[in-house]
């Protein structure tokens, strides 16, 4: 522990590099959380979509979706969200979960609904890669 003082100021560049990328996982991890999106696992949005009749929003592109998305999602692909935001409109009222493949592009789709009076928006946590990890089915 005494060398760790010399071993700082003589690697200081190394030092705050490491303190950098640590600050960064950290906002990465609580990204969701600073936009104030709820995020929800795969066995939670089943249940919303069964029992709460919830929307399901893939914000991929049109060429991923056809690739395999969740069965019934609507395909919204993030470049084209705010042209195609009125046709959200009749979605306002009920419970809107939206994901991506990884779950970063959906935090900022979902913070534009949110910012545009949809109140009951939720991220998939991990987005698609998370949905098939649980074995869960994809449509095509």
């Amino acid at each position: 522990m005494e060398r760790l003082g010399p071993f700082i100021v003589k690697n200081w560049l190394l030092f705050v590099a490491l303190i950098v990328i640590l600050a960064l996982f950290a906002v990465n991890l609580s990204r969701n959380r600073l936009l104030g999106i709820r995020e929800i696992k795969a066995d939670e949005a089943i249940r919303l979509m069964n029992h709460e009749d919830a929307v399901l929003i893939d914000a991929r592109s049109s060429e991923e979706f056809t690739n395999g998305h969740i069965l019934n999602a609507i395909n919204v692909p993030f470049a084209a969200l705010q042209e195609r935001l009125a046709t959200l409109e009749p979605y306002r009222g009920r419970a809107i979960i939206v994901y991506c493949e990884s779950g970063r592009q959906s935090a900022q789709f979902s913070a534009v609904l949110q910012k545009n009076g949809f109140d009951r928006v939720m991220g998939l946590a991990g987005g698609l890669a998370a949905w098939r990890g649980a074995g869960l089915p994809l449509a095509k």
